[in-house]
């Protein structure tokens, strides 16, 4: 998900997004490694025609370790290693904030955050990654997958805010909604020819969820 000033584009945590600890830390790195591989030979060969065993080779771990890390090659390609971050970031916004402000904003800080740690990267990956869904239909099923589980892990965070049941009709709407939103200002910002900003593009998909089609378009005319 992207070389732009964050900062002038976002409203700041109150209380930054935790660092992750060392062992934590191996375990993107080697995350990284493996996806840099793959999408490098998905270039190269075509998605189809790259095995999870060259991808093993081209990142110089052994097959196993990529199927510990990515359980299918679909994986490789849409998992990441955000949601913890994001999870703890919604966890760090004040109390007081309303849910979907705080899932916004916590969504912008862990997408500058990535940014910020090797700028250039991941505009570059998250181009690379939305072609590719749209282009094999068996990542679009496992985005689907993926989009449920985020969503589980966010309706808990925000389960604790509200008070509403972390399964609650209310909170997997509300989650839905947002992560939706999120894949299709995604979709939006890489198919654009003028290089948008891309924390501006979700910033605006996010608020849109937020105020709703009435205030994007000035009000609505009709009951």
């Amino acid at each position: 998900m992207r070389p732009m000033a964050p900062a002038a584009r976002t409203e700041s945590s109150a209380v930054p997004a935790s660092r992750p600890g060392l062992r934590e830390r191996k375990k993107i790195k080697t995350r990284q490694a493996i996806r840099k591989a793959a999408y490098r030979l998905f270039d190269e060969q075509g998605y189809s025609a790259t095995s999870v065993e060259r991808i093993a080779e081209e990142a110089e771990v052994s097959p196993s370790t990529v199927f510990r890390y990515f359980p299918t090659k679909e994986d490789i390609v849409l998992s990441d290693e955000y949601d913890p971050l994001l999870h703890d970031a919604l966890l760090a916004r004040p109390a007081d904030e309303p849910p979907v402000t705080a899932l916004r904003r916590a969504m912008l800080d862990v997408l500058a955050q990535a940014m910020a740690q090797e700028p250039g990267r991941e505009p570059a990956e998250a181009h690379q990654r939305m072609r590719l869904v749209q282009e094999v239909p068996a990542l679009r099923a496992r985005m689907t997958e993926h989009m449920s589980v985020t969503g589980r892990l966010l309706a808990g965070a925000l389960a604790d805010r509200t008070g509403l049941a972390a399964d609650s009709f209310e909170l997997r709407v509300l989650t839905g909604a947002l992560l939706g939103a999120l894949a299709e200002a995604m979709f939006c910002w890489s198919e654009s020819d003028d290089e948008p900003d891309v924390i501006a593009t979700v910033d605006r998909a996010m608020r849109l969820v937020e105020g709703g089609l009435d205030s994007a378009v000035g009000g609505s005319t009709s009951q």
